[in-house]
């Protein structure tokens, strides 16, 4: 996809625009936020990326302030982990996370991976444009739904699916054994079990099935 092209962004010049990375694996996912986002004082869209590996690289070569991430990319690098790289960087961009998912594994793996930001894919081209201010100022933006999910979390910590056990019971709704997840993690099978015990208990289910189906409903994971 285009690089550190001029992009069609408004803005009366590059010293007072905000500078941002499209990173979507879809085509007319990108047209359209690039539509939204040139109609937009001082914004220009400086990139585009079709891949996180992608994003990852062209984050690298400067010339960004922030980089608008999806989640998903098909076989390749996950957004979060893209999002974990870009950020690891010294005068590295700010990403904020544009996705269709608002699971709690989702959120809390972009968040811990230094996301500046958390917005669906749904929020109104004013709410967008308000996020990318917010994360290019060095502020946390974050969708309004997700604040209270990351709300309810530190309202029942003891409740609440740790960051890990969040990773193993969206593995085991992907299908995956036990020792299919320890290889996953880098996790014993043992440890697995014991995260499987405490997810059981927090959920009060006693199987896999049950332990899925109540995550799923609670927007824990997705499916």
């Amino acid at each position: 996809m285009s690089g550190n092209g001029d992009g069609n962004g408004s803005g009366d010049g590059d010293g007072d625009a905000i500078r941002l990375l499209l990173a979507d694996d879809h085509p007319v996912v990108r047209a359209g936020l690039r539509a939204v986002l040139d109609t937009e004082p001082n914004f220009r869209v400086a990139g585009e990326a079709a891949t996180a590996e992608e994003a990852v690289a062209l984050a690298a070569a400067g010339g960004f302030d922030v980089v608008l991430m999806d989640l998903q990319f098909g076989a390749g690098m996950h957004g979060s982990e893209a999002t974990a790289t870009i950020t690891a960087a010294p005068d590295g961009p700010r990403v904020l996370i544009l996705t269709t998912y608002d699971s709690d594994a989702d959120i809390l793996a972009a968040v811990e991976a230094g996301a500046s930001g958390y917005l669906l894919k749904d929020a109104p081209p004013q709410e967008l444009a308000a996020a990318v201010r917010t994360a290019a100022a060095g502020r946390s933006a974050l969708a309004p739904s997700v604040a209270h999910r990351l709300m309810d979390r530190m309202r029942t910590p003891a409740e609440a699916l740790t960051r890990r056990e969040l990773e193993v019971l969206q593995l085991v709704g992907e299908g995956l054994s036990n020792l299919q997840i320890s290889k996953r993690l880098f996790l014993s099978q043992a440890t697995v079990k014991s995260h499987l015990v405490h997810i059981y208990a927090k959920l009060g289910v006693d199987s896999r099935t049950s332990a899925v189906a109540a995550a799923t409903a609670r927007r824990l994971i997705r499916r």
